[in-house]
């Protein structure tokens, strides 16, 4: 547990914009800040994953605030961020070569929006080798739509999401399950 480096996905004030619509899991903000205080103690490693759309109508378009960090789990100095202009982290991005590294360590990856980048994330770093640990209640998804008209709620997304993760591409836990080991 020591060596593992945590991953913030997406915790951009643009993850508060209107129109993502409702969402589930209203403490996953306070988990992941819990999370990062607990690396940030132990001096462990932690890298930010910024979004920099590349949409001319999203609120993760840089040069407006919707791009930058939230407060509460802001990078401090001395902590990685990289900048992604995809779903995955690891697409176009050093990530994997930061990784490497440091010896392709596990990583609890948390964030915004479960069934997109977080997801992608996770599917292509368990694809890259990565051994990943996920807390269910440190990231979160919003009401989606699917081809037939159906709204699903976020709650149903997110489950879901878990389900189609775990095992393959990762271990679905808690926040306080990875603090009790570490």
């Amino acid at each position: 547990m020591a060596d593992d480096v945590l991953i913030l996905i997406d915790q951009q004030k643009a993850k508060e914009h209107p129109k993502w619509g409702p969402r589930n899991n209203p403490d996953a903000e306070g988990n992941i800040a819990r999370l990062l205080a607990a690396w940030r103690n132990r001096g462990r490693p932690i890298i930010h994953v910024r979004h920099d759309s590349t949409y001319p109508d999203s609120p993760f378009r840089p040069g407006q605030d919707g791009n930058d960090f939230s407060p509460l789990t802001a990078p401090q100095q001395g902590e990685a961020v990289i900048a992604k202009r995809v779903t995955s982290a690891f697409i176009g991005t050093d990530l994997d070569a930061r990784l490497l590294a440091m010896g392709k360590p596990p990583l609890v990856i948390c964030g915004w929006l479960l069934a997109n980048s977080v997801e992608a994330t996770v599917r292509v770093g368990a694809n890259l080798g990565y051994k990943i640990r996920l807390p269910a209640d440190a990231c979160w998804s919003c009401d989606k739509r699917d081809l037939t008209g159906r709204l699903w709620p976020a709650e149903d997304v997110h489950q879901l999401t878990l389900a189609l993760l775990n095992g393959d591409y990762a271990t679905v836990t808690t926040t306080d399950a990875i603090l009790a080991v570490f």
